[in-house]
């Protein structure tokens, strides 16, 4: 099945990401010709989340359309930058990541099958750390499992993504892993699949494993086991990715 005239949106949340976000972007610039060689439109959404720094500018140099978002949250910054966005389908790569032309080939060919109403895909880190990679390494397997996107990268349908309400203002994290659920509910009824493309891996970067301190990793796991979903919706309780470090 070949799908015309489509149009693609790359919807990228920044927060302070002056340093990551102009490879970034040159990456994902190369990526859309994958879709381009289909014939599809493509555009890149940048969500400048209330940046301190120069994310907005390089974001534009790189040949983004920034939209602003000023209430420091990930979900509320994927959900404004989908809101601006003009595609038929939604694809979320994080400031910190670099899809490559052959993800994004995988991901046209889940459009063009007609099955597919969303999906994510594997990552692996840009760097080679043993307890990173093995908690990355268990993670796919998880998402592979499940059918939950990793948050570095999304994509579904626009209508769908609308349908379900988008990404909840209720949380602070984990975002991804409620879309996904809400994602495969509608998946079912509507006859279609979720999806978790593992041929070529999202690179992501590695630095939250050199920001975190000691103190930080045990908080966010004693948080995750015995708060859960209290913890995921309080911003103080997920400080780490709202505290500015980069």
């Amino acid at each position: 099945m070949v799908v015309r005239e489509m149009r693609v949106s790359i919807i990228v949340p920044a927060f302070n990401e002056e340093k990551l976000i102009a490879a970034s972007l040159h990456c994902m610039q190369q990526a859309v010709r994958s879709f381009v060689q289909l014939g599809w439109e493509t555009e890149i959404v940048v969500c400048d989340n209330n940046s301190s720094d120069a994310t907005a500018a390089l974001a534009r140099a790189g040949g983004a359309r920034v939209v602003f978002e000023p209430v420091n949250q990930i979900a509320r910054a994927r959900h404004t930058g989908a809101t601006a966005a003009l595609g038929d389908w939604f694809v979320f790569v994080d400031a910190d990541s670099h899809p490559s032309p052959e993800l994004f080939a995988d991901v046209a060919a889940q459009i063009s099958s007609g099955q597919c109403l969303g999906g994510g895909c594997t990552v692996r880190l840009d760097e080679r750390i043993f307890v990173a990679d093995c908690i990355t390494y268990v993670w796919n397997c998880l998402s592979r499992l499940t059918k939950w996107a990793a948050g570095a990268f999304i994509f579904c349908e626009a209508e769908a993504y609308r349908q379900i309400g988008g990404f909840s203002m209720e949380l602070f994290a984990a975002e991804e892993i409620d879309l996904s659920k809400r994602l495969k509910t509608l998946a079912r009824a509507s006859g279609k699949k979720m999806v978790i493309l593992h041929d070529h891996p999202l690179l992501t970067s590695a630095r939250k494993v050199h920001l975190l301190t000691t103190a930080d990793k045990v908080g966010l796991l004693t948080g995750s086991l015995f708060r859960g979903r209290q913890m995921v919706r309080s911003r103080e309780a997920c400080s780490p990715w709202y505290d500015g470090r980069r």
